[in-house]
């Protein structure tokens, strides 16, 4: 008996020693990407300081470093998020739903299941040409424009838009579901009334952090043949736009180093802003609804 107590300490300070480890292990991987984003944004605002002001924020580009604006990649950038917004959305909860709430187990949907959550990891620059065969060449709705741009970008998170809202209403309890039929409703009225309403925190939260990865892309825009530089707003979905980081892009590419440092660096912060901003919106949404 006297072993066995042994044993049993010996076992218990082994355990509990490994949960230590293991709770540091996961610290320091929280720590690490957390440190890395706040060393680049010091870093890119420290650079920012004295280009950063509401003159760039409300002017287009222009040749002199200290007259350059960033005014119409900002609105480009706001426009294009808010086609993605209305194309990804309803397609990807559309299609989350039917394929967790109407699509049985057979063949041909384990193989669609499968194949989405294989083109979520397609790089970026394969949908860009994807969107140049299909929107440019074959529709012919013109290169750079507005529309092209959304459907191309909306192409590249719908695979993770479907997949985030599938998990989300897959967490649904069934027992809501036999609920809901209990009290006589038809499949129907029970993902509209049940479902839906309890999987929006999940839906909207990978939603809204998909459009941020949408914002940061640049391959598929160069693809389609979106313009670096414009010097006005869009205004209409056949207008030619660029975005945020084609814009940075752009300027980085120029040989004046105050291109290359102050304007980047200011443009640099202003996406990351919008990007966290973006960020923090998902997780106002999720807290919300919750």
């Amino acid at each position: 008996m006297a072993a066995d107590t042994g044993d049993d300490h010996s076992f218990g300070r082994i355990s509990r020693s490994k949960d230590v480890a293991f709770e540091y292990l996961t610290l320091a991987a929280t720590l690490v990407g957390i440190v890395a984003l706040g060393i680049l944004f010091v870093y890119v605002t420290r650079d920012a300081v004295g280009w950063l002001d509401w003159q760039f924020l409300t002017s287009p580009p222009h040749p002199n470093p200290y007259e350059a604006g960033f005014y119409p990649a900002l609105v480009g950038s706001i426009f294009l998020m808010i086609v993605i917004a209305l194309v990804t959305f309803p397609l990807g909860v559309g299609a989350a739903v039917y394929l967790e709430e109407y699509a049985g187990d057979g063949p041909v949907e384990r193989f669609v299941r499968i194949n989405i959550a294989n083109l979520a990891g397609v790089p970026s620059v394969v949908y860009g040409l994807l969107g140049l065969g299909l929107f440019v060449t074959l529709l012919d709705i013109g290169y750079g424009t507005l529309l092209v741009a959304g459907f191309t970008v909306s192409l590249l998170v719908l695979p993770i838009v479907i997949i985030s809202a599938r998990e989300a209403i897959r967490a649904v309890p069934d027992s809501r579901r036999q609920a809901s039929y209990g009290m006589g409703a038809t499949k129907w009225q029970t993902i509209r009334n049940v479902v839906l309403p309890e999987a929006l925190p999940g839906i909207m939260t990978g939603t809204i952090l998909a459009l941020g990865r949408a914002i940061g892309e640049t391959a598929p825009l160069i693809m389609i043949g979106a313009p670096t530089t414009v010097f006005g707003v869009p205004n209409s979905l056949f207008s030619k736009i660029s975005a945020m980081p084609m814009q940075i892009y752009t300027w980085a590419s120029y040989p004046d180093t105050a291109f290359q440092y102050g304007v980047v660096a200011a443009a640099s912060v202003t996406l990351l802003v919008v990007l966290l901003s973006i960020n923090s919106a998902a997780i106002l949404v999720r807290n919300r609804y919750q």
